[in-house]
């Protein structure tokens, strides 16, 4: 009796689970077609971002190349020991912060001011001329970009320089200054990233019912109130996700742009994570305390992921999870 009644109780459950493998296995199947676009990204993330995990434990090994990660002798965390103890510590953690702070002020508002601009204009064909020149940068090279940023801020044949002479003013070695190479930095990532962003945003605004739009209008709002009004709260979640994302990567900074625009006049503000990562590690062969150091970057990226979707959350908005 005992045992009927334990199964007629846990058959339910079974039933429950059953029935939701079902209807899982049902969803995949109506939708094969747009789980085979996602293959792509997750092959890519697989070989390229998972995979790649193994190297971490040449952080905690006396890594040798010739007996390999697996034979080589535990350390006892000795390169995280080291790495606190480096002299440029400070030096380069502040200088990413410095350009990762500074990019967000500037740089997070940008497109979506941009969008909104965009938005706003009414002929379809000079909005898509200038979406199609504003992204443009983002699939270029920083090489090249450094390249052009370098001809045009040159003080002797630099086109602003020559523009600044034409009017009176004294040449400004743009390249050469730590303010002037901060500034320059900032506006060239702008300049690259500006276009790309405001597709996200226009795409998040096309989503918007245009009745909204309509009945703010009866009510009398002219263009201002109906972005204050209508679209910003309208892509305010697109406009949170993202801020997220960006406050993920305020201890990491890509290579490319820093490595592209620094030289040795600016070292003091241009020496980064990223490039004196490359300079221990590749060309200095420190493996084991680069691996470190990248694995407390990664980290405290994930601990500001975590902390800025928890805010988003307690002030009522809609975060990543």
């Amino acid at each position: 009796m005992e045992a009927q009644t334990d199964k007629s109780l846990v058959l339910p459950y079974e039933a429950d689970a059953a029935a939701t493998k079902r209807t899982t296995w049902k969803r995949i199947r109506k939708n094969i077609d747009l789980y085979l676009c996602l293959t792509p990204g997750l092959v890519y993330f697989f070989i390229f971002c998972y995979i790649p995990m193994f190297g971490l434990l040449i952080a905690f090994k006396d890594y040798n190349m010739f007996q390999g990660v697996f034979k080589s002798p535990w350390n006892d965390f000795a390169y995280f020991k080291e790495m606190i103890h480096l002299p440029d510590l400070y030096k380069i953690t502040r200088n990413t912060l410095m350009l990762n702070v500074l990019g967000l002020v500037f740089g997070f508002p940008a497109p979506i001011i941009l969008a909104i601009l965009l938005n706003e204009v009414r002929s379809n064909y000079f909005k898509r001329v200038t979406q199609s020149l504003l992204y443009l940068p983002h699939f270029m090279s920083w090489v090249l970009m450094g390249g052009m940023i370098y001809a045009l801020l040159s003080p002797k044949y630099g086109i602003v320089n020559q523009v600044l002479q034409w009017i009176g003013l004294q040449p400004v070695y743009f390249m050469g200054e730590n303010a002037w190479w901060v500034t320059v930095f900032i506006g060239s990532g702008i300049w690259a990233g500006v276009g790309w962003g405001t597709i996200i945003y226009l795409a998040a605004m096309t989503t918007l019912d245009p009745h909204l739009y309509e009945a703010a209008a009866i009510d009398g709002a002219g263009r201002w109130k109906k972005i204050v009004h209508v679209t910003l709260p309208g892509i305010m979640p697109t406009i949170v996700i993202l801020l997220i994302l960006n406050l993920g990567h305020m201890v990491s900074i890509g290579f490319e742009q820093p490595y592209a625009m620094m030289n040795p006049l600016v070292m003091d503000v241009a020496d980064v994570l990223s490039t004196y990562i490359y300079d221990l590690g590749i060309r200095q062969g420190g493996f084991g305390l680069t691996t470190a150091i990248g694995m407390i970057q990664s980290l405290v990226n994930l601990a500001l992921i975590f902390g800025a979707n928890f805010a988003a959350n307690k002030m009522g908005r809609e975060g990543i999870w």
